[in-house]
């Protein structure tokens, strides 16, 4: 769970980017389209992928790669990227269990076809690690409950909501494959859906960040670290368009960090913990070089 301060903060930021919104919808929309090759290459590094930054949008691209990459990732990337920006261009669909079978379908497209676009069942057990998904008899069940309790719940805060669908997305892991991506794709449609930006969860910090909260959620059942996790991502993403939309010049935390007298990895910290409006482009942390702190 989070703090009311944290929540309050929240709320002023999307406030603000909402009221920047208005007339600036096509810079918006061409900021998120650019951040898909970053998208893609994360959320797919997460599940071990060996493609590279700049491969990816290599790839995105229609080029070729200088190195002999498996067939399979690069459909990975180019499929993740075609439903992510089949979201941005229809944002405001509502969650249910026929997108998420359609979006699946098209991700794990001349991957593995013959479990594209539909949930285990029979004997098609799944482990992950230590973990073991779901008893494919009733996979469809659950996945009906889940997305029904998520769509009725009028009371809970929107980031909580989330979390804990993440989390029992994850641990009921649907499909045979691409449950992890695919989980990562419906936490952006749920923020798009509230009228607020998509994250990217880094693979640079999955190993601290973000895998610790699928071990303890399936013993606790304590979704309260996804709702911290979402939260500080979320800031970074508003901080980003709002900065866009409104610096003169944006440059190098380490530089900001350099002119305001303040050590690099200080300056670090504060962004990570989003005390300060920086945000990663290109995974260089970035601010605007007019910000000043208040002491």
């Amino acid at each position: 769970m989070i703090y009311q301060s944290t929540k309050d903060k929240i709320a002023a930021l999307q406030e603000r980017y909402t009221e920047l919104s208005k007339g600036n919808e096509t810079l918006l929309k061409e900021i998120a389209l650019a951040e898909i090759p970053e998208m893609v290459y994360n959320s797919n590094a997460i599940e071990n992928s060996t493609l590279t930054l700049e491969d990816t949008e290599k790839i995105l691209e229609g080029g070729e790669l200088q190195r002999k990459v498996n067939i399979r990732e690069v459909f990975e990337a180019k499929n993740l990227a075609k439903i992510t920006e089949s979201l941005l261009e229809k944002p405001h669909q509502k969650l249910s269990v026929k997108l998420i079978l359609d979006l699946h379908k098209t991700l794990l497209t001349n991957i593995e076809d013959n479990i594209a676009g539909r949930f285990r069942s029979g004997k098609e057990w799944v482990r992950v690690g230590n973990h073991l998904g779901a008893n494919p008899m009733f996979v469809n069940s659950l996945m009906q409950d889940l997305v029904e309790e998520y769509n009725q719940d009028n009371d809970r805060y929107f980031l909580d909501k989330m979390a804990h669908f993440h989390a029992e997305f994850e641990t009921i892991h649907p499909f045979g494959d691409g449950n992890g991506r695919l989980g990562r794709v419906l936490i952006n449609l749920q923020l798009m859906n509230e009228g607020l930006p998509p994250i990217i969860i880094q693979n640079k910090s999955k190993f601290t960040d973000y895998y610790p909260l699928f071990t303890k959620y399936p013993v606790t059942m304590n979704f309260g670290g996804f709702t911290q996790l979402f939260a500080v991502l979320l800031q970074e993403a508003l901080h980003k368009r709002i900065t866009m939309l409104t610096a003169k010049k944006i440059i190098p935390l380490s530089l900001w960090a350099s002119q305001n007298g303040i050590k690099p990895n200080i300056a670090a910290n504060k962004a990570k913990r989003q005390t300060i409006p920086a945000f990663r482009l290109r995974e260089k942390w970035m601010i605007d070089e007019g910000f000043q702190t208040e002491n």
